[in-house]
């Protein structure tokens, strides 16, 4: 058994792609086995009351290490 993570995240970043996101996966030397997303919202006041709009998502990559 080799040393190291089986397992990792990876997050899509800001300004970044999701395929720009798989390459830096696939750089690492790991296969994506799950993606994830979850919503992101901001707090908006409107007349005294707060509420909550969507602003984003963010998106996170399960990955597993190639074995050679």
């Amino acid at each position: 058994m080799s040393k190291g993570k089986n397992k990792m995240a990876f997050e899509v970043q800001e300004n970044e792609t999701i395929d720009q996101c798989l390459e830096r996966i696939k750089k690492a030397g790991y296969m994506p086995v799950r993606r994830t997303e979850k919503p992101i919202f901001k707090e908006v006041k409107k007349a005294g009351l707060v509420d909550y709009e969507p602003a984003g998502r963010q998106i996170v990559f399960e990955a597993k290490r190639i074995e050679n």
